[in-house]
């Protein structure tokens, strides 16, 4: 039987750099906070170690922080008068941002059938990057991403550290329905659909896992700061596990 391992493996702590959180209002009542001007570990790193501290603040009037690659945004209480207020809180909280570490980060192993059937797009990004799709499989499920963040559906989660080998553009025309499951990769991201929904990533595999479950008591597989790795499985053993999920 398969096991889905999640370990706790370290804690991130902001990087002290010379990088100072740009605050701007992009509606008026969601702050957008800049933390790094490029996708990368740094950035990363500040992104959940910020995330973590306004957690921790409890700042009257903020309903919501989401984080993205190089950002987070606050979204603030329409009810609550004094915006000004929630912004000069913010940046208080940010100030400590760099001595507050981030939840443990967790090792979440993933397995992936890559057999044709599950992986639509793999002979196409084969050809394109002029190797075999058993090269592409190989590059895809030796390297290890670190969940970004978390958007676009509830458990879908934006992996960086696709090997530069296989950075691909996004379909010219997305599918309207990817099934759940599926492995897509798209530039230098990966990640898994965790429900049937129109997509534009290019599908290499497909996993038997729920990524998303409303009943369990963290919905979610993944969540931000997770490292992840891919195992092949054949398709036997996508069967077996898929029914084990029923």
């Amino acid at each position: 039987m398969w096991v889905l391992l999640f370990q706790r493996i370290h804690d991130a702590v902001i990087p002290e750099s010379p990088i100072i959180p740009i605050l701007s209002w992009s509606s008026e009542r969601t702050l957008r906070i800049a933390l790094g001007d490029a996708i990368g570990d740094e950035a990363h790193a500040r992104v959940r170690s910020g995330l973590e501290a306004l957690k921790r603040a409890r700042i009257p009037g903020v309903i919501d922080v989401t984080p993205a690659y190089t950002t987070l945004l606050v979204e603030c209480d329409p009810l609550v008068p004094d915006f000004a207020a929630i912004a000069s809180a913010v940046g208080s909280a940010l100030k400590h941002a760099a001595a507050v570490a981030a939840s443990p980060a967790r090792e979440v192993i993933i397995p992936v059938c890559y057999d044709t059937e599950y992986a639509p797009d793999l002979a196409d990004v084969a050809a394109m990057h002029a190797m075999t799709p058993e090269r592409v499989i190989a590059l895809h499920s030796d390297a290890s991403y670190t969940v970004q963040f978390v958007g676009f559906a509830p458990g879908f989660g934006y992996l960086a550290g696709l090997p530069g080998e296989l950075e691909t553009p996004r379909l010219d025309r997305p599918r309207p329905r990817v099934p759940p499951g599926s492995v897509g990769i798209a530039g230098l991201q990966t990640g898994v659909y965790p429900r049937a929904t129109p997509g534009g990533w290019r599908l290499i595999g497909r996993t038997p896992l729920r990524m998303f479950d409303a009943e369990r008591k963290e919905p979610s597989t993944l969540t931000i700061g997770d490292r992840v790795r891919f195992t092949p499985i054949s398709r036997a053993e996508f069967v077996s596990l898929a029914s084990e999920q029923a």
